[in-house]
């Protein structure tokens, strides 16, 4: 089931607020604004930059989500378009966003982004 999301704004490269509720693009890590815990593997690259990306393609169309799983935050984990643009296949194909197989629940990404 699609939900749309008409208030959408971007929290950074690889999560969006829609309304109330943080989602989480299935099956990518983006880089970290401020810092990365140490304690973690993260992403490599520029999280501005990453989060700018998103926001482009925020621009595309109206912002629909198809729910997958929660995170262990509760954020909810989904596939999100803007238009008919893929967001998680966006920052991949842009290089703003590591792809994680263990993350993509259903190998969704992996099988739909070139």
């Amino acid at each position: 089931m699609l939900i749309g999301c008409p208030s959408a704004y971007v929290v950074d490269g690889d999560t969006i607020h829609c309304g109330a509720d943080r989602v989480r693009l299935l099956g990518i890590d983006a880089p970290e604004i401020e810092h990365c815990p140490r304690w973690r593997q993260c992403a490599s690259g520029n999280g501005e930059a990453s989060k700018q990306s998103l926001k482009s393609a925020m621009r595309l169309g109206p912002i629909r989500y198809q729910a997958i799983t929660r995170d262990r935050y509760g954020r909810q984990v989904a596939v999100v378009w803007a238009g008919k643009v893929n967001l998680s296949c966006w920052q991949l194909q842009r290089g703003q966003a590591s792809y994680k197989r263990k993350w993509d629940n259903g190998q969704i990404i992996g099988r739909d982004c070139p």
